[in-house]
């Protein structure tokens, strides 16, 4: 057996074939037993009231889609299938009935998972419903470029135990991308993650959906706020660590969400933060009436507490400077005020 099918490699590579097979390769991080969960905490595991926004949203996508006798929710990059287990349990009775939940992720299914859930490794091909990529893109492993003390942007290579060196210089599409979405210029050591790979995979997603509404929900920066020196860095256990790419933690980058939403090219894309989009969708974190404390005390603790992790969900600094891509295909802005 290869080295290569094993997941073991020497020597020195770009950060994207790294980051593949740390990953997703033979007993790569996400291949994992104890899923993303073990190591992270996203909005879906911070609160149910996420999954129930979610929920919501695809209930405004029925009814503008004239609530189809088939509707499809598509979780990508799904984990352990938490965020489509909590919208199947928040939707109303109805929609639930007529809902195809769709779990796409490269991992096992959980033996415990809700019989209804269709696990995938790849997204259905055609999509009339939403598809949701929570925290999908910041994982679609892309390249690094570094500028060079001779003002020349080089591709980044590494080794598995996480040192690098730079290559060749950036040619090609890549080189066209960098112009046109995060261009350096010469300073010596601004570096930059090559977006190519994640437009390129939003775009084909996009491509299924027939009707409704595509989202995309991450650490993100547009053009106006570029980071001088990239975001590329690793977590393990709840903590982040060096991007060292030999399968013991997360390697991720945020993603340029203005430059996916021009590959999706589709009218009506909208790019808001999470504190925005779901305030749209009825989460405001704010709190409840004093006067419900005296009248119906453990009401106005259940409603202190959701107001608590709607707050969290919000926050600006936290989780609300979320970004989300929002494309509609054949149907109206569902997130308008």
């Amino acid at each position: 057996m290869t080295a290569e099918a094993t997941g073991e490699w020497h020597g020195w590579r770009g950060w994207r074939a790294a980051t593949e097979t740390a990953l997703y390769g033979p007993g790569g991080f996400y291949r994992r037993p104890e899923g993303p969960v073990g190591h992270f905490r996203t909005s879906v595991h911070a609160s149910p009231l996420f999954a129930g926004a979610v929920a919501r949203l695809l209930c405004r996508v029925d009814e503008v889609l004239g609530r189809p006798a088939s509707l499809d929710f598509v979780d990508m990059a799904a984990g352990r299938g938490e965020l489509v287990t909590g919208v199947l349990a928040a939707l109303p009775a109805d929609v639930a009935a007529r809902t195809r939940a769709y779990a796409v992720e490269i991992a096992d299914r959980p033996a415990s998972l809700d019989h209804r859930i269709e696990w995938l490794p790849e997204p259905p091909r055609r999509i009339t419903g939403v598809l949701f990529a929570n925290e999908w893109l910041d994982n679609v492993p892309l390249e690094v470029a570094e500028v060079d003390p001779a003002g020349v942007a080089r591709l980044v290579l590494v080794r598995r135990d996480g040192t690098e060196l730079l290559g060749e210089p950036v040619a090609g599409a890549e080189a066209d991308w960098l112009a046109r979405w995060w261009p350096l210029g010469g300073a010596a050591g601004a570096r930059a993650e090559i977006g190519l790979p994640r437009d390129e995979a939003w775009a084909a997603v996009v491509g299924a959906l027939d009707r409704g509404l595509a989202v995309a929900v991450d650490y993100a920066h547009t053009a106006r706020a570029r980071p001088p020196f990239g975001t590329l860095t690793g977590f393990r256990q709840g903590r982040e660590t060096a991007p060292v790419p030999d399968g013991s933690c997360d390697i991720t980058a945020h993603v340029a969400l203005d430059a996916c939403a021009a590959a999706g090219s589709l009218p009506g894309t909208r790019l808001l933060s999470q504190r925005e989009a779901l305030r749209a969708l009825g989460l405001t974190g704010a709190r409840p009436s004093l006067q419900l404390a005296s009248t119906r005390p453990a009401e106005y603790v259940r409603a202190l507490a959701a107001a608590g992790e709607a707050a969290e969900l919000t926050a600006m600094g936290g989780l609300g400077d979320f970004g989300w891509l929002v494309q509609p295909v054949g149907i109206p802005d569902v997130l308008a005020d």
